[in-house]
């Protein structure tokens, strides 16, 4: 069959921190699919450290910057208004699904308006398939472009945040609404299951984010014990721990370094304790890099470490163990989906610094530990992480309900 021409829409497009994303749009093009990536809002500049952005950037449509021209934004809706069943019907669910007070209806009135013009968009392209990732206000304007236009549209819940305030962004009407909804792990399908009803639970297909394992190999030229950490600098990864479990172990461990990859509202209050604690000379921080940056960064690493306290399935722990880095992180969500402990890696209980620090200091002392560890961690990526079969079955799901399939079939092994 001819493959469904895709678009895909994002709140931001494309971010440093949601690099999976790319790869995902990457290895559907790459299976023949025609994409369109779209985002709500324009990326801010600090989001283009590679080529791969800056090239994903520019053939990105931006639904806000078009909907600020009036003359776009009437055509739109004007062009959706010659079926006012449909367009009322529409502007009823913006109105029936918005969160409670005035401020919650401005807003699902404000999706509505930026929801004509991207199903405006998508219909002159000729898409005929919409997907979201994330399930938040860009999934909202996602339903209602479906909606207004008749489009199939689908979705990508991760979590864990969508989970804290499940009602606000009413993922019960968008997994009701959605042809389908990908789950990054069994987990995060329980989660969803927990608000949808029964009747939509066979639609919901697990679907891991992933990796490309080649891009990914470990190097044998290190100086010392080098820690690697790769992600938001927010208060929900935990650094702080990770901090102070570095400056209590320097002493048992005087050649060991922490390299900090990523940015975020905390950074400077984390500088400020590295500082205060006297580890700057052992830590270092890079800010966001290039997937590439990335791979060479963890290719020099002798541990991965990252004490969230709320996560999905962290990309970075894929990454890390593609190139046969052992991972130190948290058991929560559906992390140990991914993370055997003992076996792949260490878990211990987010938010326990002592069993963190205990944790790391442990595989700091025994290289053949972690050598065991990031041999088994690859083995796991490459058999059930790898970006291109992911994206395979994802095609296989978007041609199946193209075709007006309740059962797609069985997710390949």
């Amino acid at each position: 069959m001819t493959l469904p021409k895709l678009a895909y829409l994002t709140g931001e497009y494309p971010r440093a921190s949601d690099t999976f994303i790319q790869r995902e749009v990457a290895q559907l093009r790459a299976l023949g699919h025609e994409v369109l990536t779209c985002s709500i809002r324009t990326t801010g500049n600090e989001h283009m450290v590679g080529p791969e952005q800056r090239d994903e950037h520019a053939r990105t449509f931006k639904v806000i910057d078009a909907a600020k021209n009036p003359t776009t934004l009437l055509k739109a809706h004007l062009r959706w208004m010659k079926t006012p069943g449909r367009y009322l019907s529409a502007l009823a669910l913006a109105w029936r699904t918005a969160p409670k007070g005035i401020k919650g209806r401005l807003y699902n009135l404000i999706y509505f308006l930026e929801a004509g013009v991207l199903a405006d968009k998508l219909a002159a392209e000729g898409v005929t398939h919409l997907h979201n990732h994330i399930a938040k206000a860009s999934c909202t304007v996602a339903m209602l472009a479906g909606a207004l236009s008749g489009i199939r549209w689908s979705f990508t819940i991760h979590g864990p945040d969508i989970f804290f305030e499940p009602h606000h962004w009413r993922i019960d009407e968008k997994a009701a609404r959605a042809s389908f909804v990908a789950c990054i792990s069994h987990f995060c399908r329980s989660q969803l299951m927990c608000f949808a009803d029964a009747a939509h639970w066979e639609r919901f297909h697990i679907v891991h984010c992933g990796v490309d394992p080649s891009r990914y190999a470990p190097s044998s030229d290190r100086d010392g014990l080098r820690a690697v950490f790769v992600g938001r600098l927010a208060g929900v990864k935990g650094v702080p721990i990770l901090i102070d479990a570095i400056a209590q172990l320097a002493e048992t461990h005087p050649d060991v370094s922490l390299r900090l990859v990523g940015d975020g509202p905390d950074r400077k209050n984390l500088e400020a304790a590295v500082k205060r604690q006297g580890l700057s000379d052992r830590v270092v921080f890079l800010g966001y890099r290039s997937q590439a940056e990335v791979a060479e960064e963890l290719a020099q690493a002798d541990v991965f470490v990252l004490p969230s306290f709320a996560e999905g399935v962290p990309v970075v722990l894929m990454e890390a163990m593609a190139g046969q880095v052992p991972v130190l992180t948290t058991r929560l969500a559906g992390v140990p989906e991914l993370v055997e402990d003992g076996v792949t890696g260490r878990l211990v209980p987010p938010g326990d610094a002592a069993a963190f620090r205990d944790a790391l200091d442990e595989m700091l002392r025994d290289p053949e530990m972690r050598a065991s560890y990031g041999a088994a961690g690859r083995k796991k990526v490459i058999a059930d992480y790898d970006a291109a079969r992911e994206a395979a079955w994802l095609s296989d799901l978007f041609c199946a309900y193209a075709d007006g399939s309740d059962r797609p079939g069985l997710r390949p092994s």
